[in-house]
């Protein structure tokens, strides 16, 4: 039975999220209608990462199986026909060993977060930044992300759904910049918790307006009580950005991520 992986770029803002719902849109469930509909094929389509309603993503990765052997050409065209008008593109289409699976074989996540830090609201950006009609600092903001980076239990930025068997979790990058009137939060880690993105950002927010230091940031993850954490960030302004597969660092327990 053939396997093929599939690269897709989403506007997540109609989607309840990644996963199929028994009500409501997701991206998962407008990917298989779309393969249902030129392949008559009943395929399950397995993501890397289970973004939540609202959530983006530039480099989602999937895989599927098929009775009948295609061209990945045709895969991904016929793909893209059938999911229209739906923000839903299958970048790339390719042949997989049979042995890969989207969200188990991938040994990193990229994610950008993007805040909009000025008076006026967006006009073009509407649904894809987290406007705050606010200043914020964001070299205070990159100074205390690095008190993140490491591998640490991360409870205090674990939503209280989350399912992972482990609150720990190793950070690689925790980046903060600002473009103009942009900032841009790049993280990456083999595996995030669930919200846990969206929580070390809420929590940086309040380092850039100068309600919480540096050290209170460090103070909060040390907590590790969900409590200890500032409020979500929006979900407007993520994206799922890369999937990265290869040889793994190490074999610990985040190969199961909860995604943000």
């Amino acid at each position: 039975m053939p396997r093929y992986r599939i690269t897709i770029e989403y506007d997540g803002t109609p989607f309840l999220g990644w996963q199929r719902q028994a009500q409501g849109p997701s991206v998962q469930g407008a990917l298989e209608e779309a393969l249902f509909r030129f392949s008559s094929e009943a395929a399950a389509v397995r993501g890397a990462g289970r973004t939540d309603s609202g959530v983006h993503a530039l480099g989602q990765v999937a895989h599927f199986n098929l009775e009948r052997a295609w061209e990945p050409f045709k895969i991904r065209e016929a793909m893209n026909f059938h999911l229209r008008p739906a923000p839903v593109v299958v970048v790339d289409c390719e042949n997989a060993a049979d042995d890969f699976d989207a969200r188990y074989s991938a040994t990193a996540r990229h994610y950008r977060y993007r805040i909009l830090s000025r008076r006026a609201p967006p006009a073009l950006e509407r649904n894809r930044v987290w406007w705050l009609p606010i200043t914020l600092d964001a070299a205070a903001m990159h100074e205390a992300a690095q008190a993140l980076l490491g591998r640490h239990d991360f409870t205090t930025f674990r939503a209280a759904q989350c399912q992972a068997n482990s609150p720990l979790r190793t950070l690689d990058r925790l980046d903060v910049s600002r473009y103009a009137d942009e900032i841009v939060v790049e993280a990456s880690a083999r595996s995030f918790l669930h919200n846990q993105v969206r929580s070390m950002v809420g929590s940086l927010k309040l380092v850039g307006e100068g309600k919480w230091r540096p050290r209170d940031l460090k103070a909060a993850l040390e907590a590790r009580d969900r409590t200890a954490c500032g409020p979500v960030a929006a979900a407007c302004g993520l994206y799922l950005v890369r999937v990265d597969y290869g040889r793994a660092a190490d074999t610990g327990t985040e190969v199961a991520p909860d995604d943000d």
